[in-house]
């Protein structure tokens, strides 16, 4: 596919500014003048090159909305320029004296630089899913096995009611532990057990399908929803536009406490205005403490202030849940901790 790339030298009115953002953009200690795009980089790691806080990369990249929010335009072989007189950010490559120049580039979009390590959010891309009272009442359901065997597994054939035309790929779950918010304990969702995929070689009502991937036996009474998996490359980090908070509700995997890489379930979704792509910023509450005045013995009560301790990279968004990546922390994630637009 042709994509013509042009250096965009344009007034501040065009910059993308967040509304929200409190601050001048920061650049990185020892930020370089370029860099020169490599198989294996993430727009993450090349603005943190750049940029203090690398979520901030759209407010100094001089294209419209929409381009900044398509990496399609980041491929290897490309240079990446610093103008520190904004600072601005620009794609192009040197010539003679320094300036940019418009380019051509035929590349396959499989070779665009992706947001963040998407290794490390392979296996959560299709999986697990959430679902609310509403998906399970709408989804289709598993009514018969092949040759009404009690289970089922990869190479089966089922049978499936309202199994909508035109999706050929389910999934197959069961509904398992809610999703609840920790302060207020109202039910946000449902994580399922991800059961498997099927394909659909009968449309019909019911439809028949064969299972192409089974991670449990399957039998009669799954339920099944369209499969779908987010594509990460057509988001940049960047901040909300509007003001989001919520809290972490489950650590994935079912642990404690988390770090840096690790997976986190929020309770905040599309209903919040939450999207993928989105970073917010991870706080916890300090708590409160008595100060008592040795010499009068009178007694104060202090809220302490905040602590701003990291950030998340949300790659899965459910109405009123959402799945982030931790790419950034200095203490330990936890259960009702606090995430804001930064």
């Amino acid at each position: 596919m042709i994509r013509i790339i042009f250096s965009l030298v344009i007034g501040v009115a065009a910059l993308v500014q967040p509304a929200l953002a409190a601050s001048p953009v920061e650049l990185a200690q020892n930020a370089p003048d370029s860099h020169t795009v490599r198989k294996g980089d993430t727009l993450w790691d090349i603005s943190g090159k750049f940029l203090r806080e690398p979520w901030r990369w759209p407010e100094v990249w001089q294209l419209n909305k929409d381009q900044i929010r398509n990496p399609h335009l980041i491929y290897p072989g490309q240079i990446i320029v610093l103008d520190r007189s904004g600072p601005y950010l620009r794609l192009g490559r040197r010539v003679g004296d320094g300036k940019l120049q418009p380019q051509i580039y035929s590349e396959a979009t499989n070779q665009a630089i992706p947001s963040i390590p998407q290794n490390e959010i392979a296996p959560f891309l299709t999986h697990p899913l959430v679902v609310d009272e509403k998906r399970i009442l709408n989804s289709a359901t598993i009514v018969a096995t092949q040759e009404n065997r009690l289970y089922t597994g990869q190479g089966d054939t089922v049978f499936a009611k309202n199994v909508a035309a035109g999706v050929n790929t389910w999934h197959i779950y069961r509904p398992a532990k809610p999703l609840t918010d920790p302060l207020t304990k109202k039910i946000l969702g449902y994580e399922a057990v991800h059961l498997g995929t099927a394909d659909v070689t009968q449309p019909g009502e019911p439809a028949a399908l064969e299972i192409a991937m089974a991670r449990q036996e399957i039998g009669t009474g799954e339920l099944m929803l369209p499969a779908d998996r987010p594509e990460l490359l057509s988001y940049v980090p960047h901040a909300p536009t509007a003001s989001i908070e919520g809290r972490v509700i489950a650590i994935y995997g079912g642990v404690s406490e988390t770090g840096r890489q690790g997976v986190i379930t929020l309770g905040v979704g599309q209903q919040d205005g939450a999207e993928v792509g989105h970073v917010l910023a991870l706080y916890r509450h300090r708590g409160s403490v008595i100060y008592k005045d040795e010499d009068t013995n009178k007694k104060e009560t202090f809220e302490l202030p905040e602590h701003r301790y990291g950030l998340v990279f949300l790659f899965r968004v459910f109405d009123r849940v959402s799945y982030g990546l931790v790419v950034d922390a200095t203490a330990p994630i936890k259960v009702s901790d606090t995430v804001r637009t930064p």
